[in-house]
């Protein structure tokens, strides 16, 4: 489990790890981003988890299908 930076909320800090993570190739595209799996990772509640993919959705990192889950988007290429 992360060890989280009380000053800030554990969202944002989760939400960094996983642009780390799509940024590094860790998480390809087209890769499932499970909030189950989120939650056991990091620790926290679903309410939490689901802030973490509301934010990367809207910066476009992720897509997310209704019944099927959140997956890492197309990324453009970096200059």
């Amino acid at each position: 489990m992360m060890e989280f930076d009380p000053t800030l909320p554990k969202w944002t800090q989760i939400a960094d790890v996983i642009r780390r993570r799509i940024a590094s190739g860790e998480y390809p595209l087209n890769h499932l981003i499970s909030e189950t799996k989120l939650e056991q990772e990091f620790g926290v509640a679903r309410v939490t988890v689901r802030k973490v993919t509301a934010a990367l959705r809207a910066e476009g990192l992720i897509v997310t299908t209704p019944g099927m889950g959140s997956f890492v988007a197309a990324q453009p290429p970096k200059p």
